[in-house]
Parts: C-alpha cells; structure tokens; sequence
C-alpha cells in the first residue's frame, strides 16, 4: 500500500509545475487522473528533447513528469458535464490557472493553483517563463556564485527550477489539505505563487536584509559567503570544497601533510580573518594541490578527517554511485531507468508502476468507473490535540517535535508550523542551537534563528542525562511526528532512532535528514548545502556553456531538501490516518537536489546526454537569457516562438533583426544563439530594466528584471500576497519576516509569533502536556 493509497487528483494543469505536483502525488499512490486536450495534449508532450524508438516515443520532459497517472480526453467546454462529475468523484484539483476555479467550487474538494506569481497577479505577468520568476525571485541575480559581473547571471540548475519548487510546495499544501479533508470534510482552496516560493527559500537570507540587521550592498554575491569555498580541478574532473571552521582548517592541514605554505595562514583565520587576498592565496595553494589527484578517492580521505571536500557529479557518476544504488533512487521500468525521490518511506515506498500515459488511454476506464461509487478515504482514528493557541490551518491538531539545527530541519519545522502544526523544538541552554550563535547580541537575537523560526515553540530538555530523555520520551509519546537533522548515528547513539521511537509510540513518524540518507557506503559522510548540489549533478549543470561548472548560488538547496521532508512528513501522517501505521521517512538532501533535476536524469539515461554547464540554453526557446541594462542591471528575456520573437523585435525597434536570416526560427537563433545574444545586448543596455521588462511583458514576451535583494524585498506583489509577514518580537515589538508561499482560502493559518525565546515554552510542555497524563488526545 503506497502512502496515498484511495486518494483521487484530477489534474488540469497543463505546466510543469503543475504537472511535477501531479507526479509528486501519483509516485506516492494517488490516482491522479489528467486530463488533456482532445487531439493535442498536455503542451508538455512537445518539449524538447524527444527520444525516438527504443520504447522512447516522444518528450522526455513528458514521460519524466507523467509516471503512474492516467490520462482522459476531454474537451473542457464539450464535455463540461463530464468534467464536473469527474471532480466531484475527487478529493483534489490541480489547476495552473484561474479557468477551474469555477469547476471545483465543491466545498468538499481541495481545488490547488500554481501560477507564476498568483491567482491575483496583474494579468502581464501571466506569460512568464520558468527564467523570468527564478530572476524575479531574487536567485538569478546571485546566481552563479562569487559571480564575474561582467558575465551574464544564469538560470538555476535545469530548466525547470521554478516549477519543480512550486510542484513541491503544491504538493505539500494538497497533502496536508487532504488530512484536514479527512478530518473535518472540508476542502480548501490554495493559491501557489511560483515567485513566493523561491523567495521563502531564501528566507535566512533575506530575513537579516528585511529587518535592516544586515543591508544588501545589491550586489551579485549578496546571497554569497566570506570564505574559499569554490570548485577546483583535479585528476578526473571537479571537486567542492566548503571550510569554515577552525575544525575544518586543523582537517584540511592534516589532508595536505601540513605544506609550508600554510603557515602564512593562522589558525582561527576562516572565523576572523577572511579576507580577499587570504582567499585568493589559500585557493592558489589548494588548486595546485588539488591539480592531479583523483576527486573520489580524495573526497574520502577529506571526510574521515571531517572535511566537506565532494566530488562534483554528473549524471553517469550517479548512476554508477554505490550510494544511488543501495537506496535505490533510480527505478527500471521496461528499459527506462527513472530518477525517483530523495526520501524513503518505510512503510509506504515510491514505487514507479507505470510510465507516462498515452493521449486519452484511459478515457474509457475512468468514465466507466464514473458509475461506481468510490469509497473516500477514511481516518481510523482521530489524533487531533488541542495546541497551546489554535491558529487554524489544515494541519492543526499535529503535534511535532523538533531535534533539529541550522537551516534545512527547521525549515521543515517552520512549514508545517505554517500549515497550522504545533512544532516544539527541543533544545538545551547548554548547547544552544547553531543558528542562535551567529549575529545578533545573545542567543534569543540571532538574526538567522530569528528568520527561519516563527511560530515555533521551544522547550529546554538535555537530552544528555537521563531526566531530560525521559522527559522527551514522554513528548514523543504525546506527538505525531518526531524530525531532526543531527549528524550520521547521534540519534541513535542518544537512544532515538526509530525502532526506539516505535518502541514509545508504535504510529510515529519519524523524519531524518542526511546528506546522503540514514545509511548506504556513504552515509557517513556530512556536508553543507553547497556540497549537496555538487554531489546531486546540480552544480555540474550551472556555468558558462563549454565551461568549467560554477555551481548555483551556494546557499541553494538547505530549504529545498527542508520542503521535502515536510511533503513525506505529510504523506506519511495521511498514511497513518488511514491505517494507523507509523513509519521512518529517511531523507537524503543529495538525492532531494537530483530530483529537482530529474528530467535532466532521465534525459541522460535515454539519450545520453551529458550533465555539463549549458548557459542559458533551454530547447525550445531562443532568445533565453540574461542581457545587460543600465546601471549594473539586467534582464531576463525568455521567447517562445515566432509570435513572441516579433513581439520582441517590435518593442526593442529592431527591424533589422526581425528580418536576419540567422534569426528567422528558433532552431536557426540557436544555431547563431552566441551572436543573438550580443546583438540583443547592444539593444537592451540602453533601456532600463524594470520599464523595458514591463513593455515586453505587455506585449506578450516573457520578461522580468534580474532582482537584486532590496528588488525583492521591496516587490510589492509579494508584500500583498503576505509572502512577508510581522510577528512578535521580544525586543522591538514587531519583525518582518518570511511568510509561506501559499495562500488558503478556507481555513488559513494565523501567523503572529516571532521565534522563541530559548526554553519559553517550558511551562506549556513540562506542565500543560506532559502533567496532563491521564487527559484525552494529548
């Protein structure tokens, strides 16, 4: 039985993301019914690449984004009453559009939108490409790294980044929609912002800049840290190195046998002594170093000292890794090896069962089943609690605990507070958690803390001694989910891994997240965000065509593989619901981040194409890129077709261009794509970014600024969706913060209370919930 086992999606949507919300949901047992254009199909089913024969007819994109669903044949306006039956017998819509809305106004259904920047946003703004929201988010400006400015910035890694995020964010707020569905017999309506997506991914950057603790500069590198970390060239390839620490340093001294020209460098020089010509010098030393030698087998050597030194990937290196293969992240069906998620679900596995439907195949056999009454998934038996504040949201009534640290477990933690869970962290004034030391005048002001965590609540337990295990047993009897990042074995060598968790409450779920996943050859091994996207085949992706890789920004990734955990929490909770079976959800970060690039996987694997910096090159659009403005500006210009490339040439007044053999189609512009894009450099830099932007949005050209940090906090679209929110603080009153991406209608989320002081909620937990042993539900 797969996690969403009895649980029916029709799906309307006709994007990627909305389509990878689909899938999302259909790979963990939903029924998700497509339904398509009559004739034509799903657009996606004619975007490049294409692989003919050998059982690979048509898209790529297509078959990656489309496994285990049906497809049906409808026209929308013809088979209006059909259509309307068809989402009556559902539990959930998707729609990448406002057209459904209508349709699925069933107070019962969960209807989910997926657009660019909103149901609300002005009409403009509806044609933009997957490029123009990554810019307009605020990571195409800093994206690569440590950026040459006079480059071009670029896309994110893959084509697709701003879909597959929302797809991820879709998919959370659908699944936990469901649970309250299941609950109270409610549907809900939710608007996904693609724009506020990417923004709350960025939230402990952008939450130091939105409060003024921090001023952006508006530079390239604003997303960037002081530090070496970089790629460098070896034997066989590229490896990442991060450092930051004096441990790190003591590691990396013992690696290289202690040369003599590390002696130039103190000791405590990566916490307080960073500086432009240090970094210059040290990645001069270690590049010469690093020169000749192999990347994995240093790699090695570099993590048994406790140094986050990785090899940088590409495809055909995962799919040769022992790692991949243990897990099992790569599924053969018939003699196409797909990519698959970056969580294992004890109880509930993801399972590939049947690849991308045939236009309309199942037509037939969903109408006929019409006629059948289909029993709705039901809960077993209600768990809901009463929180310390009722906030509303389709999750409230969970109770999770938190061991988690730093960014990508309390990300986890600050989306389902989000959707209205009670999240109590747990941690100890003896060892406080990491963010609460960085910034800031005391642990309890630590701008990064106070970003990443509102609305959570925390209690001091030393886990350490016996007492305070004791005492978290006794919360973890009392909760429904239990999450932590700790490093590889510390739960269990704290008495917490799962089988003891089982043994205190046989329904929980527990959630881990490693780099590479609770076990495996290499599970050992640890890392930061950074060194994800080198191992996961991202970074390899992202640079300057027939270049060396540059990575994507280096703070991508942490909330990503964050999102991820809460969409298998969620999956799992309505697993529970319904059978009253708890189970371990075992995310690996590296494999979350090659998910995010799945199409690129898979694209490997059938047609062999290699995973190599590519620009901006995407296959069915040319122009699509970054040009330069005025000022230190640029813009973002994706054009899809010859009614869009005139509307170009139109605005930008060029005839000449409009008229250029080299330029008459798209397969001719990427033939002479290098001159294209100099001869649209010559025209934009002259116009201002923001005014030209919305002169090609208004002619149908998907165009957006490249929006520095200040742009982005200061966007007014998302100030009015809410993606910015003030909660309490204890000092000043009032914080801004990063609110969620997603907007309910029926059953929104109160969003108020800043991040806690460290132990403020120990009276609530010690007394009200752990003193309460004989109450109901607690």
């Amino acid at each position: 039985m797969s996690a969403l086992t009895g649980h029916r999606i029709i799906e309307l949507a006709e994007s990627v993301a909305g389509e990878y919300c689909g899938k999302l949901l259909a790979d963990l047992g939903a029924d998700v019914i497509k339904v398509e254009r009559p004739g034509w199909g799903s657009p996606t089913r004619a975007m490049a690449p294409f692989a003919d024969g050998d059982g690979h007819p048509g898209s790529v994109l297509f078959e990656y984004l489309n496994t285990n669903k049906r497809s049906v044949a409808l026209d929308a306006v013809r088979d209006r009453a059909v259509l309307d039956e068809l989402i009556a017998s559902a539990q959930a819509v998707i729609d990448d559009g406002i057209s459904a809305v209508e349709r699925s106004s069933l107070p019962d259904v969960v209807h989910c939108s997926i657009t660019p920047y909103g149901r609300d946003a002005p009409a403009e703004l509806r044609n933009d490409k997957s490029l123009n929201v990554f810019h307009s988010s605020g990571w195409g400006y800093h994206t690569p790294s440590h950026a040459d400015t006079a480059l071009a910035p670029l896309k994110g890694p893959g084509r697709f980044l701003a879909d597959y995020e929302a797809g991820m964010d879709a998919a959370l707020c659908v699944a936990s929609a469901l649970f309250s569905q299941m609950n109270s017999g409610r549907g809900e309506s939710i608007d996904i912002s693609q724009q506020a997506v990417l923004v709350s991914r960025a939230d402990c950057i952008l939450g130091r800049f939105i409060t003024g603790e921090v001023a952006p500069e508006c530079t390239r590198d604003d997303y960037d840290q002081a530090g070496p970390a970089s790629f460098f060239a070896c034997g066989d390839g590229f490896v990442y190195l991060y450092m930051t620490s004096g441990a790190h340093w003591a590691a990396l001294k013992t690696l290289l046998g202690r040369p003599d020209w590390l002696d130039d460098f103190d000791d405590d020089w990566l916490e307080f002594g960073v500086t432009a010509e240090r970094v210059a010098a040290f990645r001069q030393g270690f590049a010469a170093w690093m020169r000749n030698r192999p990347a994995e087998a240093t790699a090695e050597e570099a993590q048994r000292l406790g140094l986050p030194l990785v090899p940088v990937n590409g495809a055909s290196d995962l799919a040769r890794s022992p790692q991949y293969r243990h897990r099992g992240f790569f599924q053969t069906l018939g003699n196409t090896t797909y990519p698959t998620v970056g969580y294992r679900m004890s109880a509930t596995p993801v399972q590939i069962t049947s690849a991308a439907p045939s236009l309309g195949g199942h037509t037939a056999d969903v109408l006929q089943g019409l006629r059948t009454s289909r029993p709705r998934p039901q809960v077993r038996s209600s768990q809901l609690k009463t929180p310390k504040a009722p906030r509303g949201g389709p999750l409230q009534g969970v109770r999770v605990v938190e061991l988690t640290k730093v960014w990508a477990g309390p990300y986890t933690g600050k989306l389902l507070a989000f959707l209205g869970a009670e999240v109590i962290k747990v941690e100890t004034a003896d060892r406080p958690e990491e963010m609460r030391a960085y910034g800031g005048t005391d642990i309890n002001h630590a701008p990064y803390f106070l970003s990443i965590n509102p609305e959570i609540l925390s209690v001091d337990l030393d886990i350490k001694n016996s007492a305070g295990r004791d005492r978290l047993h006794e919360l973890i009897a009392r909760c429904d989910i239990v999450v932590n990042n700790l490093r590889p074995g510390a739960m269990e060598r704290q008495g917490l891994g799962y089988p003891q968790l089982a043994a205190i409450k046989p329904d929980i779920i527990s959630v881990s997240i490693k780099m590479w996943g609770n076990d495996g050859p290499l599970g050992y091994q640890t890392g930061y965000a950074p060194c994800f996207a080198a191992l996961a085949g991202v970074a390899s992706l992202v640079g300057y065509r027939h270049g060396a890789p540059l990575g994507a920004s280096m703070r991508y990734g942490d909330s990503t593989v964050g999102a991820a955990a809460a969409y298998a929490a969620v999956a799992a909770l309505l697993h529970r619901e319904r059978t009253g079976e708890g189970q371990f959800v075992d995310v690996s970060a590296v494999e979350v981040l090659s998910s995010m690039v799945g199409d690129r996987l898979l694209e490997h694997d059938v047609i062999g194409t290699p995973l190599v910096p590519d620009g901006n090159y995407h296959p069915d659009m040319a122009p699509h890129g970054c040009y330069p403005c005025t000022g230190a500006d640029w813009i973002s210009i994706a054009v899809a077709g010859q009614v869009e490339w005139r509307a170009l040439c139109d605005v930008l007044g060029a005839s000449a261009l409009a008229s250029d053999f080299r330029y008459a189609t798209t397969a001719d512009r990427h033939r002479h794509a290098d001159a294209l894009d100099a001869d649209l450099s010559a025209l934009t830099r002259t116009h201002e970014a923001t005014a030209l932007a919305h002169r090609l949005r208004g002619a149908g050209v998907g165009a957006a600024k490249s929006a520095t940090a200040l742009d982005v906090i200061g966007d007014e679209l998302l100030w009015q969706r809410g993606a910015y929110r003030f909660v309490s603080d204890h000092r000043e009153g009032q914080r801004p913060v990063l609110g969620p991406s997603w907007r309910m209608t029926r059953s929104p989320v109160r969003i108020e209370r800043g991040a806690p002081d460290l132990g403020e909620d120990n009276d609530y937990v010690l007394g009200d919930i752990l003193g309460q042993t004989g109450a109901v539900n607690t």
